[in-house]
């Protein structure tokens, strides 16, 4: 009996040493958990922290990025009303010279038409004393009649003959803007009165003239406003002559010179398609 007893108390203590022990790993093992996921939540509080700070830095940068661009976009626009108002006054102020130049210009002309009509007295050369007591007094110098335009400035000159065209005076306008030419070569208006010469022609059916006349528009004046007009009308006198190939090389040209929104390219691509759908004879 003894010795069964002896031999339960032994298993026993086996039996429960290896229990102790597996119960502290247990016990430490909870205790490590416990350790990680307070480590884990510590970790997770300063992510969520470093986020946000981080969210507020974009945040407060985006702001900054934000009025950053409306400032610049408000200089920007500051800066383009400066550049238009300047462009504005630029542009003011070359209509201005161009009007002063042209005004210097035509009392240049004025001048010059003025100081032409002034006659100039012939030198005198002194006589003897006549010994005749009777004799009668040498006669006074005579100067020669004026030409007709002496003293008209260029814009009087061009205003009549311009008024004589107007008034149905062909003829008579085309003395008064040969006239002009002679007189004022240079003037901003020459290139005009080369033109209305080719109109006179024209209204006088004088085809062959007017056709001259236009061409001298072309060719001594280039640079003026009435080019393309000029071509215009050179093909209708053309037309009206039967040179209807020429007449299409001058609407052509007037096409190459003009844009599509000016009158004069209108009429001049309406008469290339009317002569086009001419029958051919």
């Amino acid at each position: 009996m003894k010795r069964l007893f002896t031999t339960t108390a032994i298993l026993l203590t086996v039996v429960t040493a290896p229990a102790a022990a597996q119960s502290r790993e247990q016990r430490q093992m909870m205790a490590d958990i416990r350790m990680l996921q307070e480590q884990t939540q510590e970790l997770a509080v300063a992510i969520a922290t470093v986020t946000q700070a981080l969210q507020d830095s974009i945040k407060a940068l985006n702001q900054r990025l934000d009025q950053a661009n409306d400032t610049t976009r408000k200089g920007f626009a500051d800066q383009k009303v400066i550049v238009d108002d300047m462009g504005k006054d630029l542009r003011a102020i070359r209509e201005r010279v161009d009007d002063t130049n042209v005004r210097v210009s035509n009392v240049r002309e004025e001048i010059e038409a003025l100081r032409s009509s002034i006659p100039v007295a012939a030198p005198q050369t002194a006589l003897p004393p006549s010994t005749d007591p009777n004799a009668p007094p040498p006669p006074a110098p005579t100067t020669g009649p004026p030409p007709s335009t002496a003293g008209l400035s260029p814009t009087r000159m061009f205003d009549t003959a311009m008024a004589d065209y107007a008034a149905g005076q062909f003829t008579l306008a085309v003395t008064g803007f040969e006239a002009f030419l002679r007189t004022f070569p240079r003037s901003e208006m020459a290139d005009d009165a080369q033109f209305q010469i080719g109109e006179s022609y024209f209204a006088l059916n004088r085809w062959t003239d007017a056709i001259a006349a236009y061409n001298a528009v072309t060719q001594n004046y280039p640079m003026g406003d009435k080019v393309s007009q000029a071509f215009y009308k050179r093909g209708l006198a053309q037309e009206r002559l039967g040179q209807i190939d020429a007449a299409r090389e001058s609407w052509n040209n007037v096409l190459q010179r003009t844009q599509d929104s000016d009158p004069v390219h209108t009429l001049a691509q309406q008469n290339l398609d009317r002569v086009a759908r001419r029958p051919t004879p």
